[in-house]
C-alpha cells in the first residue's frame, strides 16, 4: 500500500459571533493575506471593507450590456423601418422613434440582466460543485449560527504562522482542510 501525501487546501477558523469574525477579517487582511474568504450564515455589515475587497466590476458589465441591448434594439427597428422595409403610413416618418421606446427599453433590460447573471457567475467562479470547506464537519454550521474564515495554502504568506494568527484572533477552533 503506497502512502499518499495529503493535499492541503488551507486552514479553516471558526468564530461564534459576527463581531469576532469581523475583527478577525481585519487582522487577516492587515497580515497581508490575499487568498482567503469568510463564510457567514447572514450578511455582516461592512465585512467586505474589513476584508479589503475591491468594488465589483458587475455594475459596469450591466451598464455596458444595457447600452449594447439598447443599441441593438434601436438599431434593428430603425434598419427595418427606415431601410429594409420603408413604408409611410398615416403620414408618419420612416423612423418613428417614439414607437421604438418599449422594444428598445426591453432589449436593454434583457441584455443587462444576462450580463448581470453571467458576469456574477463568472467572477464568482460558479458553478462550483464542490469546495474543500465542505469536507469539514464544523462547516455545516456556517448556514446556521457559526462564522468562518478559510485561508488557502496557495497564499504566499501561508505557513505555520497562519495557524498562530488565526488562533490569536479568538477562533473557537482552527482545522486543516484537505482538497
Amino acid at each position: 500500500m503506497s502512502s499518499q501525501k495529503k493535499r492541503i487546501y488551507g486552514l479553516l477558523a471558526e468564530y461564534e459571533t459576527p463581531a469576532e469574525v469581523y475583527h478577525a477579517c481585519e487582522q487577516v487582511r492587515d497580515a497581508g493575506y490575499r487568498f482567503w474568504d469568510s463564510h457567514t450564515p447572514f450578511p455582516v455589515h461592512n465585512l467586505d471593507k474589513a476584508m479589503g475587497l475591491k468594488q465589483s466590476p458587475v455594475p459596469w458589465l450591466v451598464f455596458v450590456g444595457g447600452m449594447f441591448g439598447v443599441a441593438i434594439g434601436l438599431g434593428t427597428q430603425a434598419y427595418v423601418s427606415g431601410v429594409d422595409y420603408p413604408i409611410i403610413y398615416a403620414g408618419k416618418p420612416y423612423i418613428p422613434w417614439q414607437s421604438f421606446v418599449p422594444v428598445t427599453f426591453e432589449s436593454g433590460v434583457l441584455v443587462a440582466s444576462f450580463c448581470a447573471l453571467f458576469g456574477m457567475l463568472g467572477l464568482n467562479g460558479l458553478p462550483r460543485l464542490h469546495h474543500p470547506v465542505f469536507n469539514s464537519e464544523r462547516f455545516r454550521r456556517a448556514t446556521d449560527d457559526r462564522f468562518f474564515i478559510a485561508v488557502e495554502a496557495r497564499d504566499p504568506n501561508y505557513g505555520p504562522q497562519t495557524r498562530r494568527l488565526l488562533e490569536s484572533t479568538g477562533a473557537a477552533s482552527v482545522e486543516e482542510l484537505e482538497r
